[in-house]
């Protein structure tokens, strides 16, 4: 019924929504009620879909395929032209409290946190901090990449890290329950009896191919840190969160007051709470993000202006273009990238533990969704809405293989 009202109401509802903790967020758009009804829309026509990418005929609403997939929240933001359209957010943040998902809960963004590490890291390199194509132990200085046979001709970049073609291992990591004790980035990179996960080590020519390593961003964070004498999560939010004005996202932990009462809790497939709420994350650049759908659009769309040149304040030109130009045999620097001319597309898509998430936008209009869920069992629904949206707003598909 409040959405039928909203229309005529306007100016009232808006003061009355952000007081309530699960209702939408004021559309930012010269066509309020266009979009309201799209909306509308997208949450009443979400088409399963199958392993073999193809759409059911019969259409269910979004609430109801959260509860066949057994998600119990998620978060969506929709943008376009460089505008958010509109915020929302869906079913329950902690299923033992049962509070409510809203705009302003945070999620895990899980590797996502690597494109946004990755444009701090070219904000460093244009301040010749360390250049995109050296040899990183030429500034490491805590820990350094030991040399091996696969090093002996070719070397570990930062350009090979952030594409993922360093040939470094560990492609991921689970993340520490609050009672463990939390390793250093150092002990995590050299090893230690106290992490669980792989020393990070070459296991192939830095170059080669592409070979997903989160430990190779471990190795960025290390370099990051002893370049600038910072803290990373302080280094972040200078050099990224501050400047895309992301005032809900954070790699700090503890998180800030402001924010830990906001945080959703994270939920293994079968619905239950994970232990704790949520992982620890001390491989920050990797998987250490906490954010929203609608800052991790704020950073897209701070990125894509950045690449079109209609705003470098965020980051040159030039580095937004150098991300998204696709490396042999891998794909972009720093960040996924998909489809051609205008369906030409900049990506993450995230998962620690009890969580997904995924971000998409396309490189030349400024248009794109987050959709974030605090489930293990996100990504084909996160699928289902990505496809939804598209559609909806008749924008080219945005899935990864479409």
């Amino acid at each position: 019924m409040m959405k039928k009202m909203r229309s005529s109401l306007i100016f009232i509802s808006i003061a009355i929504l952000s007081c309530q903790s699960n209702k939408k967020k004021e559309v930012v758009s010269p066509s309020i009620e266009t979009n309201t009804a799209i909306q509308d829309k997208i949450e009443n026509n979400i088409h399963p879909i199958d392993e073999n990418g193809k759409s059911d005929s019969i259409a269910t609403t979004l609430e109801s395929r959260m509860k066949a997939l057994n998600i119990p929240g998620t978060s969506i933001t929709v943008f376009d032209d460089n505008k958010i359209l509109w915020s929302q957010g869906y079913g329950k943040k902690n299923m033992q409290t049962e509070e409510d998902v809203n705009e302003e809960t945070i999620f895990q963004a899980a590797s996502i946190s690597k494109p946004v590490t990755s444009v701090a890291a070219f904000k460093l390199i244009e301040q010749d901090k360390f250049s995109l194509h050296e040899n990183v132990n030429s500034k490491l200085i805590r820990w350094k990449v030991p040399e091996n046979e696969f090093t002996r001709t070719e070397k570990v970049t930062p350009r090979r890290i952030m594409s993922h073609t360093s040939g470094l291992s560990t492609s991921g990591f689970q993340g520490y329950n609050k009672k463990d004790s939390i390793p250093s980035l150092v002990e995590i990179l050299q090893g230690s009896s106290i992490i669980n996960s792989e020393p990070v080590r070459v296991l192939q020519k830095p170059g080669e191919s592409e070979l997903y390593s989160g430990g190779g961003m471990e190795v960025l964070q290390l370099l990051m840190e002893d370049v600038s004498g910072k803290k990373f999560s302080q280094l972040l939010k200078e050099l990224v969160l501050n400047p895309a004005e992301m005032s809900h996202s954070s790699f700090a932990y503890p998180l800030p007051e402001k924010l830990s009462k906001l945080t959703a809790f994270g939920h293994d497939e079968n619905g239950n709470v994970i232990d704790g709420g949520y992982h620890l994350y001390p491989e920050k650049a990797a998987a250490g993000l906490w954010s929203t759908p609608t800052d991790l659009a704020q950073f897209m769309i701070a990125l894509g202006k950045s690449y079109r040149g209609e705003d470098t304040r965020f980051l040159s030109q030039e580095s937004a273009r150098t991300m998204m130009t696709r490396v042999p045999n891998a794909g972009g620097i720093g960040i996924g990238i998909d489809g051609k001319g205008r369906a030409f597309r900049f990506r993450h898509t995230g998962g620690n533990a009890g969580f997904v998430c995924y971000a998409v936008s396309f490189a030349d209009t400024g248009r794109g969704v987050v959709v974030m869920t605090n489930s293990d069992n996100g990504f084909p629904f996160i699928h289902e809405i990505v496809r939804a949206v598209s559609k909806a707003y008749n924008w080219p598909p945005m899935w990864m293989h479409e």
